[in-house]
């Protein structure tokens, strides 16, 4: 099979498919060709007896995939353009074909890979981080909900640190990745640059421990994860029960204390990323995060649909994004703009889905797998 698309790389070497996102200028960000052209090379793989295995890359070295293409997206909806929220469709079906893939996948997280490069990644049974790793989903910052499959992913961690990713957005590197169970290894970026150089040692690609082999080196030593120091911070603060307005007034508690200065820098850093999020969104994420501890990953996927489409024709997304991507003042004009302005009844509001029995457009994917906790 020749090159989908430019932005899409293909080939096949040693029986296993080798997919590269090729938007190397905007660090990989997905628009709705990219998702059509990855979902069609999944459908040549899982058909093709010749392919045993798939790997997933970005091209350059500084991501394997930012995260959608939200500009072009904003321009679409603020342009009243009527098919926008098919990108969704098409991305979380993308997603969940991965989670459910019959051959084994490996995905290369170096570098960014926030966003739809987390939706890409988190359904694939080999997640292969490195030292130049960073990892978010900061949907918040722009007044949108963390999707792609994150109310499921996150879920895989303990509700205090899905909730602290989840609303900060904040960057972990590949050693918290492995540490927070969003990542397998995380290994040297070099190892990973020469890895077609390693496929004729390839014994069988259709188990996951010969792939493994592949990407992660014998010596394999996971370097230190800071967030794990900050574990106990992190259970205090963001406690499910706690209210957003709660977690804001433990941390500025804290901050008004002769604390260490490591424990100082962390808190406002946590203080600073929680009031530049939308206040809307970021009721809606916490309510979601908890909401999606208990369903299943096809559930999540609608309810996530719900609230993007939702955030984007009644939230903050357009004006998050004029803000921060497109005049870059920095300055959101959020509505609400504090956290003690949001109305209880219009967060719920959000979770009042627009289609019921089996109108959902996502109503046929099923439940999906089950949860792999760390």
């Amino acid at each position: 099979m020749a090159d989908t698309a430019e932005t899409i790389l293909f080939h096949v070497s040693h029986r296993l498919a080798i997919i590269t996102l090729n938007r190397e200028s905007a660090l990989n960000a997905l628009n709705r060709d990219m998702v059509r052209e990855l979902a069609a090379c999944l459908d040549t793989c899982r058909n093709d007896e010749q392919i045993d295995a798939l790997v997933l890359r970005g091209a350059g070295a500084k991501g394997f995939c930012a995260g959608g293409d939200v500009r072009a997206l904003y321009h679409q909806a603020k342009d009243s353009e009527v098919d926008w929220p098919q990108f969704f469709i098409d991305e979380y079906r993308l997603d969940f074909a991965l989670h459910t893939f019959a051959k084994p996948v490996v995905a290369l997280m170096d570098g960014v890979t926030m966003g739809g490069g987390m939706g890409l990644a988190q359904g694939v049974p080999l997640r292969i981080a490195t030292e130049r790793s960073k990892i978010a989903m900061p949907e918040a910052r722009i007044g949108l909900v963390p999707d792609v499959g994150a109310t499921y992913f996150l879920n895989t961690m303990p509700i205090e640190l899905a909730l602290y990713v989840g609303l900060t957005g904040v960057t972990l590197s590949g050693a918290d990745a492995v540490a927070c169970n969003l990542a397998d290894a995380c290994v040297p970026g070099e190892w990973l640059r020469d890895f077609e150089s390693r496929l004729d040692t390839l014994e069988d690609a259709s188990s996951l421990d010969p792939l493994a082999r592949i990407f992660v080196p014998p010596s394999d030593v996971r370097p230190p994860a800071p967030i794990e120091a900050l574990l106990p911070l992190i259970r205090r603060h963001f406690a499910a029960q706690a209210s957003l307005e709660d977690m804001v007034a433990s941390l500025e508690s804290d901050a008004s204390q002769p604390i260490p200065s490591e424990q100082r820098a962390w808190v406002e850093a946590t203080l600073t990323a929680l009031k530049a999020g939308s206040p809307l969104a970021l009721n809606v994420t916490r309510e979601a995060l908890i909401r999606g501890r208990q369903m299943t990953l096809g559930a999540c996927f609608q309810m996530e649909f719900d609230l993007v489409t939702r955030s984007i024709r009644d939230g903050d997304f357009l004006e998050g994004v004029r803000a921060r991507l497109v005049d870059k003042d920095g300055m959101p004009r959020w509505v609400p703009p504090t956290l003690d302005a949001v109305d209880a009844g219009r967060v719920q509001d959000f979770f009042d889905s627009a289609w019921h029995g089996g109108a959902h457009p996502l109503s046929d994917l099923g439940d999906g797998p089950g949860r792999r906790y760390g």
